[in-house]
């Protein structure tokens, strides 16, 4: 009972931080968070731990699939060579940086420990990036290349971590050895994700029912994930694949009632998730609080905030290189001149936000995994540092910067509506014309 009076007190706390964001034009996930650790400094308060392997589902799932549904393909293709360098360059980069730190600090850490904590501090996170961006609202292609990334960088990260932990489980291993098994996980979860939105699609159209459809989504989303884990596949990669086909197949053929109910239930569960996933970042200093309290490793303590700001410069210096050397095809739609590509390069360099991807892969380690208790610190100061330093200061960047507010999506509404209009009209009217004809059957 102690644990369900907790969850209705922070879900009365959130709401409450989340309306005072609002308010205050700032990312709630920003409060939550430090929210989070207000909580852990009260005594006697129940634990509110959850597997690691349960986190990453329950949390980052339905966010990955919700982004994948809303991903534009047209949008995704136009801007894949940005996307593809943060991917693969920036958390490659990331990774190495940290873990050449990590050791200059900690000669005695292993290689592999290092590597593992470099991999997991790399990727931003995918529920604090879209959080904040829905909040703050960029430019459409800035929006475009932040959710690509969001989407596959989970993907890079995990495969370095998961190699780094199995050295460590198995006391070596040689890149010939793992490379063949990760391009045949890495394919074998965008077919099965493929072949899994294929039948599911059409199971979710032949309901009209809307409630129905609706738990046959979310029980589909962490099925895909689940099962993904069971076959040693990538559960990122899988359920990416899985959402944007299935979003493909099915959103036209989806009765009216289902896609208005399924949206508005989507986007309050997502909420919902994100208010416990970031409170949990919080929560996750009770553990440490007493080592530090009896001034144990206060010097992890500064190791870890140098990491912090080695996290943040990497990522900016390479996003910035990257936008001095890159030029947009002036034809193309959205293109940017040059003084609108480095703005928006510094905007992408500071969305750099961790989240609860990072703490749960933190978390995963085994308990005798060597320096835990410093990759565990390390992975909470640069989640709860980017959350705030990032996160507080991206909206006065935007305005600081005179970029635009999106209205992309406004737009093309707008045009949809209007050809709709002039079909309803010309139908009628009678026009029996070719060009009538046209838009009736477009």
């Amino acid at each position: 009972m102690q644990t369900f009076e907790l969850l209705l007190a922070l879900m009365l706390g959130a709401a409450l931080l989340s309306m005072f964001a609002s308010s205050m034009a700032v990312p709630y996930p920003t409060l939550l968070a430090l929210g989070g650790v207000a909580l852990a400094f009260i005594p006697g308060l129940p634990e509110l731990g959850l597997p690691p392997d349960l986190i990453l589902a329950l949390f980052v799932a339905p966010v990955l699939l919700d982004a994948a549904h809303d991903m534009s393909l047209r949008d995704l293709k136009r801007s894949w060579k940005p996307v593809m360098s943060l991917v693969v360059m920036a958390v490659g980069l990331t990774t190495l940086a940290v873990a050449v730190v990590t050791r200059f600090f900690l000669p005695d850490m292993p290689w592999a420990a290092a590597i593992a904590l470099g991999a997991l501090l790399a990727p931003p996170d995918a529920v604090a990036a879209l959080a904040v961006m829905r909040q703050v609202n960029p430019p459409h292609r800035i929006r475009t290349v932040l959710e690509g990334e969001s989407l596959f960088n989970d993907a890079s990260s995990l495969l370095i971590y998961r190699l780094a932990v199995g050295t460590i489980a198995t006391g070596g291993l040689s890149f010939g050895e793992v490379a063949p098994a990760f391009l045949l996980v890495a394919i074998g979860s965008v077919i099965v994700g493929w072949l899994l939105a294929k039948l599911t699609s059409g199971l979710i159209r032949r309901v009209a029912d809307a409630p129905t459809a609706t738990i046959l989504q979310f029980v589909t989303t962490f099925g895909v994930w689940l099962l993904a884990e069971r076959l040693h596949l990538s559960e990122v990669v899988t359920v990416v694949t899985f959402g944007i086909t299935a979003s493909r197949s099915s959103t036209l053929s989806m009765p009216a009632n289902v896609r208005v109910s399924s949206f508005a239930t989507w986007t309050t569960v997502t909420f919902v998730l994100n208010i416990l996933a970031f409170t949990l970042v919080g929560l996750q200093l009770r553990p440490i609080l007493p080592m530090l309290k009896a001034g144990q490793h206060l010097d992890w303590l500064a190791f870890a905030f140098a990491i912090l700001g080695l996290v943040i410069v990497v990522r900016l210096a390479w996003v910035l290189l990257y936008g001095v050397f890159h030029r947009d095809d002036q034809s193309m739609p959205g293109a940017m001149t040059r003084t609108e590509s480095m703005k928006a390069a510094l905007v992408v360099g500071w969305s750099g936000m961790r989240g609860i991807v990072t703490l749960a892969a933190a978390l995963a380690l085994p308990q005798d995994f060597p320096f835990r208790e410093f990759i565990l610190l390390t992975a909470l100061v640069v989640v709860l540092g980017t959350l705030v330093v990032q996160g507080l200061t991206l909206k006065p960047l935007l305005d600081w910067l005179g970029m635009n507010p999106d209205t992309t999506e406004e737009d093309e509404l707008s045009i949809a509506r209007t050809t709709a209009l002039t079909a309803v009209l010309l139908a009628l009217e009678g026009d029996d014309s070719p060009a009538a004809d046209r838009i009736r059957t477009e």
